[in-house]
C-alpha cells in the first residue's frame, strides 16, 4: 500500500444547452487533497484554478454549478503549467495512489493531457472511492459526495462543485470508511 493517497476533484467546463460537446469539456479547477493512506490524516492541499482555451467564457449554468467566476479562471495559467505545478506537488510525497469519486475526474485528466500534449501526471493505479465506499458498506447504489457525507452523519463543508471543497469531504469519506479498510 502507497504512504499516501491524493485525492483529487476538477471542475471542468459545462453546458445545459449543448453549445459545446462534452469532449471539448476543460479542467477549470484543479483540488486535491493528499492523506495518509492507512489512517487518512490530511497531509498537504493542492487547489488551483486552470484558464480554458476551447470555450474561454464559462456558460452562467457553469458559474452557477461551481460558483466558479469568470474572473478566476481568466486570472489562471492554462493547464500545462498547472500541471507543472501539481507535479511539483505530486512529487513530494513520493508514494502515493491517485484517488478520485468516480471516473470522471482520471477521464477528464486524461483528455486535456491528451489535448494540450503535456504527460499525464499521476503515477501508479488509479482508485475509485465511490465504489470502494459503496463496497465497504455494502450499498447496492453508488451515492455522490453530498449523499456519501450525509450517509455518515458528517456534514458537508464548503460549496459542492468547488473541486477543493469536494476533495476536502472525499478525504473525509476517507478517513471514515476506507483508511482503516485496508482498501
Amino acid at each position: 500500500m502507497p504512504t499516501h493517497s491524493v485525492i483529487v476533484d476538477l471542475e471542468a467546463t459545462c453546458c445545459d444547452d449543448n453549445s459545446f460537446p462534452r469532449h471539448e469539456m476543460e479542467i477549470i479547477e484543479i483540488g486535491a487533497v493528499a492523506v495518509e493512506s492507512a489512517t487518512g490524516a490530511a497531509v498537504s492541499e493542492f487547489q488551483s484554478f486552470v484558464r480554458p482555451v476551447r470555450n474561454r467564457v464559462l456558460t452562467d449554468f457553469c458559474k452557477s454549478l461551481t460558483s466558479i467566476s469568470q474572473q478566476q479562471v481568466d486570472g489562471a495559467d492554462e493547464f500545462p503549467a498547472v500541471i507543472k505545478h501539481l507535479g511539483t506537488w505530486l512529487s513530494a510525497l513520493a508514494d502515493y495512489d491517485f484517488c478520485s469519486w468516480g471516473y470522471y475526474d482520471r477521464r477528464q485528466f486524461e483528455q486535456d493531457c491528451e489535448f494540450h500534449s503535456v504527460s499525464y501526471p499521476f503515477a501508479g493505479p488509479h482508485r475509485n472511492l465511490k465504489v470502494e465506499f459503496a463496497e465497504a458498506l455494502g450499498l447496492k447504489k453508488r451515492l455522490g459526495v453530498g449523499q456519501a457525507v450525509r450517509k455518515l452523519g458528517l456534514e458537508f463543508d464548503g460549496t459542492p462543485h468547488r473541486g477543493i471543497d469536494d476533495a476536502r469531504n472525499i478525504a473525509a469519506i476517507y478517513r471514515q470508511t476506507l483508511a482503516s479498510s485496508g482498501s
